[in-house]
């Protein structure tokens, strides 16, 4: 019987052989036959019964100890790919029954649900009970019902399922944590299958998803029945706020292509503060002092900046700057604004019924609120002809008043009102509506969200006076930009002085208040 070697040289003959086939440390007798020189075989020890002479399946042969020897290096070779081999079998092996595992979960979940709703039936979506005691009841009946179910789980499973079909009944499905995590600031759901988070300002998609339409479906229903609208085909989107005072839109089908869409913007239960800002890098100190000062001096403030840069979290801080002893009235399409002062009163604009009546607009509001006696005047945001009658208000004698829009600059937000006021339909000439622009409106703030995620005000504007026909603007504080990101991606630039005095001080100087001239000290660059 030939050796393991001799059968592996024939089935793989070593390059290193020459044209006679001898080994290149064997030498070669007298008749051509080659000899071993340099190394003694040890004896191999008869095969145990049942074996046929072979090693077996993973045993260490002799040559394969023998790293110098061609065998030993072929089966160090080999032994690595065999092993990854096992390895990709094993990963194979478990990614199925993890898998399996993970179906017999969703359909122990799917039955444990429908048991659920059968027994508690319209108690769930009884506007009348009340909350906590329907959610003792909820996992009271869960637990029965997970313990009749005659399937082994372990603690984890049952912890899982537990709170998964909770946040499902009493809450809202796979975005409920998310709407409990204190760091995320929005939800956005594009259809079943997709669900974005911003958190700390940038957005990721997490693994969490609803099991189908329906799911979807029946999640916006719940959150935009118990404020009392409602979505269906003949009403496909719906704009609200939720009882926490969180902003929900959604979108259905046909509107939405792809499945429903649904986004949920998280009211913080604390709002920021000037110090909050200045402490994120959003404003320097010297900028918050200046705008502290503008708010008391009364000037009319515009806050303008692109979705989700923070334009609400700043006309909340500017408020935060008016005295206490101030009539404020709001006017909002849905109440973010958090102020603290006594002496408020919030408005809140109201969409159409289904029958096409009953809708009250910003632009209701705010005339309606100029017989209310204000001594300021808070719109969350103007986008439509509603500015018209925000630049009459801030020309008749309401001074100090606030209110934010969408744009990309100061410049870009005087071009945003003027196209505004011409929807009001009033064919007024274009002049005409920049000087109304130019006398009313004293400042610009622009805020920017950056591609890190955070939020910097950008601009400090003066609105200056007409030149021919156009309105001059004068920057206070700008963002230095050219500061770049560092190597993280993080803005590394900060709010400077430009080292200009705005005109409007002697307005403000009317209201009794002054302004440090050091604020206005040009920084180094």
């Amino acid at each position: 019987m030939s050796s393991l070697r001799d059968r592996l040289a024939r089935a793989n003959p070593d390059p290193s052989e020459n044209g006679g086939g001898s080994h290149a440390n064997e030498g070669a007798n007298g008749n051509g036959t080659s000899a071993v020189t340099s190394h003694v075989e040890p004896a191999v020890a008869p095969a145990a019964p049942g074996h046929n002479g072979s090693h077996a399946a993973g045993e260490a042969t002799p040559e394969a100890l023998n790293g110098d020897h061609p065998a030993g290096k072929r089966a160090a070779a080999a032994a690595p790919a065999s092993t990854a081999t096992a390895d990709e079998s094993v990963g194979r092996r478990r990614a199925l029954a993890a898998t399996q595992a993970q179906s017999r979960l969703e359909d122990l979940k799917a039955t444990v649900h429908a048991e659920l709703l059968k027994q508690l039936g319209p108690q769930l979506y009884d506007a009348n009970l009340d909350q906590e005691d329907l959610a003792a009841r909820v996992r009271q009946v869960l637990k029965e019902v997970i313990s009749s179910q005659e399937r082994p789980l372990s603690s984890a499973d049952r912890q899982q399922v537990t709170l998964e079909i909770t946040d499902d009944i009493l809450g809202y499905g796979p975005i409920e944590p998310f709407l409990r995590d204190p760091d995320v600031t929005e939800v956005m759901v594009n259809g079943p299958r997709q669900i974005y988070l911003e958190r700390r300002g940038k957005l990721t998609q997490v693994e969490a998803f609803f099991s189908d339409e329906p799911h979807l479906r029946r999640t916006i229903d719940k959150i935009v029945s118990r404020i009392g609208r409602r979505v269906d085909e003949s009403s496909p989107m719906v704009d609200a706020r939720l009882p926490d005072g969180s902003r929900v839109n959604a979108v259905i089908p046909p509107l939405a292509l792809d499945g429903s869409a649904l986004t949920i913007r998280k009211f913080a239960a604390d709002p920021l503060t000037a110090a909050d800002l200045v402490g994120f890098g959003s404003m320097s100190q010297r900028t918050s002092d200046f705008l502290d000062a503008c708010v008391r001096g009364r000037l009319n403030i515009i806050v303008s900046g692109s979705t989700g840069a923070g334009k609400t979290t700043t006309l909340n801080v500017l408020s935060s700057f008016i005295p206490g002893d101030e009539r404020i009235v709001t006017i909002e399409d849905a109440a973010e604004l958090q102020l603290k002062q006594e002496h408020v009163v919030r408005l809140e604009s109201r969409p159409a019924n289904i029958e096409g009546k009953g809708a009250v607009t910003i632009r209701d509001l705010v005339k309606n609120c100029l017989r209310m006696r204000p001594d300021r005047i808070i719109v969350g945001e103007v986008r439509d002809a509603s500015a018209l009658d925000m630049l009459q208000a801030m020309n008749t004698g309401h001074d100090g008043s606030i209110c934010t829009l969408h744009s990309n600059g100061p410049r870009d937000t005087l071009a945003r009102l003027e196209t505004m006021v011409l929807m009001a339909g009033m064919d007024l000439p274009m002049r005409a509506i920049r000087e109304q622009v130019a006398s009313a409106v004293d400042l610009i703030v622009h805020q920017t969200r950056f591609k890190d995620g955070s939020r910097h005000i950008t601009h400090v504007t003066e609105v200056e006076r007409m030149e021919g026909d156009v309105i001059t603007l004068q920057d206070v504080f700008v963002y230095d930009h050219a500061a770049g990101f560092d190597d993280e991606g993080r803005a590394r630039g900060r709010l400077k002085s430009t080292g200009l005095r705005p005109k409007f001080l002697e307005k403000m100087a009317h209201a009794n208040v002054t302004v440090d001239p050091m604020l206005f000290a040009m920084d180094s660059i």
